[in-house]
């Protein structure tokens, strides 16, 4: 049998903000939440074929700006106006070369989101 390639199950979040970072991901971003474990801190959320875990830390550490997450997503202009009744700065949409359009915004622990979507074909 042939060797399958591996494919990415879970991208982990240690955040100190859990319960806000629970919230922000599902209401804000739309996420599913799949599994919910409160005194433990653990959060698993469905983001198309893979998860997001959000787990509770003290000691979190800083965000970065070596990597982002990247979310396809259909209505960007509701995704913006959902992000904005959070609180949440929002760039200007752009216009890729490709033809999606895309903007960047920030989780609360200050992670960089990307969101995008493509036009819709007729």
């Amino acid at each position: 049998m042939p060797q399958k390639h591996p494919s990415l199950y879970c991208v982990e979040l240690r955040t100190a903000q859990w319960e806000n970072c629970v919230r922000w991901y599902r209401e804000a971003l739309g996420l599913r939440v799949m599994v919910r474990v409160v005194e433990e801190g653990y959060a698993l959320l469905a983001a198309g074929e893979t998860r997001l875990s959000l787990i509770s830390r003290r000691n979190s550490g800083q965000s970065s700006k070596r990597w982002s997450l990247g979310f396809e997503i259909d209505d960007l202009d509701g995704a913006i106006e959902r992000l904005k009744r959070f609180g949440s700065k929002v760039s200007t949409p752009e216009r890729d070369p490709e033809g999606f359009r895309a903007v960047v915004t920030y989780d609360p622990d200050g992670n960089t989101i990307r969101l995008f979507s493509w036009p819709e074909q007729a």
